[in-house]
């Protein structure tokens, strides 16, 4: 058994997963210790200007003081710490990484898209018998970068990370409150020519399942089950129809701020970029439906992910 720490620093979240790793009986299995989450923007303007906020790093930083104090009183034995889109994307991330380091004494890694794929569909695929005699397409719909994963039961296929998130179609679309048809359809445009992207490596047509992870899909799950509260174990394994989660999408999309943030399970990091999130996810799996010929009719949310994947790697 080991204690291991992860830390997935997102364009929209930080989180915080100790969990012991058992590696008795052959396939790792992680059990859970301490599970947080912080909504923090790490991202914020990002995409417009290039660089990191300061009041961003300030945030984020924050939290990280708050996880390493949790680390040192669960006596984690390795800690990993990976910064994805936003970090990526940005010319100060040294300002960040210097934070970080001071913080924890660990390097934390600005991960490429490719390996944030790959610990993606790790970390779902751990606890999911999904993978059993299918091609799973893993989506992994981020702040600030989205990434489709193609595996099977062996393992990754093929994938790639494309740079449609919530936050980033956020700000440079759906200024609005709600967002103007316009607006959507400048959006829808962005999904469409990067799922074209995807295509040139990641045969999308093969699929025959379809896992969605990340608090942006999550949460649409969330809103279609329409719980009195977010619950990780109602909304975990859910297989929902896309005429179902188009529909929860699109009335996300569609409400104003201020009611989406009367609803009970939205957590408030996430009123004002989860109609971005909605319009992202629907897409996809409209366009996945097409590309299978419509063998594709639904989608599974897992609420285990790129953070459970850094956490399997660590030990």
């Amino acid at each position: 058994m080991t204690r291991v720490a992860a830390i997935d620093c997102g364009t929209n979240s930080i989180r915080l997963l100790i969990a012991d790793i058992d590696r008795s009986n052959g396939s790792p299995a992680l059990t859970d210790v301490v599970r947080e989450m912080r909504v923090v923007r790490l991202g914020q303007g990002v995409d417009a200007t290039g660089e990191l906020a300061p009041e961003a790093l300030e945030r984020t930083l924050a939290a990280t003081a708050d996880y390493a104090r949790l680390i040192q009183e669960h006596g984690a034995e390795r800690i990993r710490f990976v910064a994805t889109s936003a970090s990526r994307d940005a010319r100060n991330r040294h300002v960040f990484v210097d934070g970080v380091r001071h913080l924890l004494g660990v390097e934390p890694e600005v991960i490429s898209g490719d390996e944030e794929a790959a610990l993606s569909f790790a970390g779902a695929s751990s606890v999911l018998p999904i993978l059993d005699g299918h091609q799973v397409l893993v989506v992994d719909l981020g702040g600030g970068s989205t990434e489709f994963v193609l595996g099977t039961a062996a393992g990754v296929t093929a994938a790639k990370s494309v740079d449609v998130g919530c936050v980033r179609l956020t700000e440079r679309h759906l200024q609005s409150d709600p967002p103007t048809a316009e607006q959507i359809a400048a959006a829808e445009a962005d999904v469409d020519a990067a799922m074209e992207k995807a295509r040139l490596e990641v045969p999308l047509e093969r699929a025959t399942a379809v896992v969605g992870v990340a608090g942006s899909v999550t949460t649409i799950t969330a809103h279609a089950l329409r719980l009195p509260a977010y619950s990780p174990e109602a909304i975990h394994g859910t297989v929902l129809p896309i005429a179902d989660i188009r529909a929860a999408a699109t009335d996300l999309l569609g409400m104003t701020r201020d009611n989406r943030a009367a609803l009970p399970y939205m957590h408030p990091g996430r009123v004002d970029v989860i109609g971005a999130g909605g319009l992202v996810w629907r897409r996809i799996l409209e366009r996945m439906g097409e590309l299978s010929g419509g063998k594709i009719t639904g989608a599974t949310a897992s609420e285990h992910d790129i953070l459970d994947g850094i956490a399997l790697s660590n030990g």
